[in-house]
């Protein structure tokens, strides 16, 4: 398996989890049923944000390098529809806008994004990276709500970890806590440290099986990797994986918000 996935990958697979999302949708009893992991949401509710945010960044990427996101007047002008059928096919259009924007800017091209003191750079590639999982993980949703949840793709899981790592916890805003280390360790054979001190939090890959790091982590969590992307997510608990240390800081690291 690729240890980082190209650009065309992150493309191909966004689209079959676009219509993996267009399966569970349609084979669901209800727009109006909750969704188990996002309980504020229907069914409905879902898919209108879903789709309304891959319009809002095919607009960012096709706009470019700026300093802020484009107006909602440049994506948010189509009404969206409440039949089912009609509502899929609005879906799917909104899938299509964010492939040809993310085919036209290419990978290197940059954009406005929102993680710009993270590990992850503000380009098209990286907006990939990240669509790629907000289609993968809402897909879950969907899936749960009609009663069929499916493990994430092996493939998307063990590039969630390290993107939701790089993205979503690294950060220059210094760590209000002791600080610590904690390592993130997939089955499938591939491991990650989260290093948090009062310079912020970074992440690395750690080697690979049978190399032990030059320290020992004060907390670690393992399970398969698309477990942890459930985790990191908040669709599951950390303790329903093996987790060993001070398991303290798991829950510190759920509590912790940088932009405060």
């Amino acid at each position: 398996m690729e240890e980082t996935l190209e650009f065309p990958d992150l493309l191909r697979l966004i689209d079959e989890r676009a219509t993996a999302f267009s399966a569970a949708v349609a084979s669901a009893p209800s727009l109006d049923a909750q969704v188990p992991t996002c309980p504020d949401w229907t069914l409905f509710d879902l898919v209108r944000h879903l789709g309304e945010g891959r319009r809002k960044w095919a607009a960012i990427v096709a706009a470019g390098p700026a300093d802020a996101p484009p107006p909602k007047s440049a994506w948010g002008a189509s009404a969206v529809p409440r039949e089912r059928e009609a509502l899929l096919d609005w879906w799917a259009a909104s899938v299509r806008q964010l492939l040809a924007a993310l085919r036209e800017s290419g990978p290197d091209r940059g954009c406005w994004t929102w993680w710009g003191t993270s590990q992850s750079p503000q380009t098209a590639g990286a907006a990939a990276r990240h669509q790629l999982q907000e289609v993968a993980l809402h897909t879950y949703d969907a899936q749960i709500t009609a009663g069929a949840p499916r493990p994430l793709p092996d493939e998307v899981a063990l590039d969630g970890v390290e993107e939701f790592l790089s993205t979503c916890c690294a950060t220059t805003s210094a760590w209000p806590h002791e600080p610590a280390a904690v390592d993130y360790h997939a089955t499938e054979g591939r491991s990650w440290r989260l290093t948090l001190s009062a310079d912020g939090a970074r992440t690395a890959r750690l080697p690979g099986p049978g190399t032990a790091p030059a320290t020992a982590a004060d907390a670690f969590l393992r399970g398969t990797a698309g477990e942890l992307v459930l985790v990191l997510y908040g669709r599951i608990p950390a303790d329903s994986l093996k987790m060993d240390g001070e398991r303290r800081l798991f829950d510190q690291l759920l509590a912790w918000d940088p932009d405060e």
